[in-house]
């Protein structure tokens, strides 16, 4: 992680932020509709938390968190992978979809390495 090239932090960076945002509009467009938001939330924090990782890590920033809540953000980080491994293969070769999961499965990856070695 430490090693990551310049363009790569500033790629996951972006990448987790995007994908922070789509949550956050998920969960926004699913509390208006009355769904139940459990999971997005979950989800949304736990990116949050792995954003603020990498940009403690990699550039000044702010990390205040417990370890549980590390520990449980990097559990659901990881529970993502499949999922966007699988998009990935099912991607054209190529494709902005592609990139885009390629980007995204990086940034999770440098997150949830990020989060490990805040409980060691």
């Amino acid at each position: 992680m430490e090693n990551s090239s310049q363009e790569i932090q500033e790629m996951s960076i972006k990448s987790l932020e995007s994908t922070y945002n789509k949550l956050s509009t998920a969960y926004q467009s699913m509390t208006e509709k009355g769904s139940n938001t459990t999971l997005v939330q979950k989800r949304r924090n736990a990116v949050k938390m792995g954003l603020e990782s990498l940009r403690e890590a990699w550039q000044t920033g702010d990390f205040s968190y417990g370890e549980e809540a590390v520990s449980a953000s990097k559990e659901i980080l990881q529970g993502l992978l499949p999922a966007i491994e699988k998009q990935i293969e099912k991607a054209k070769e190529g494709s902005s979809q592609k990139t885009l999961n390629e980007r995204r499965l990086t940034a999770l990856k440098l997150a949830i390495e990020s989060l490990e070695n805040r409980l060691t």
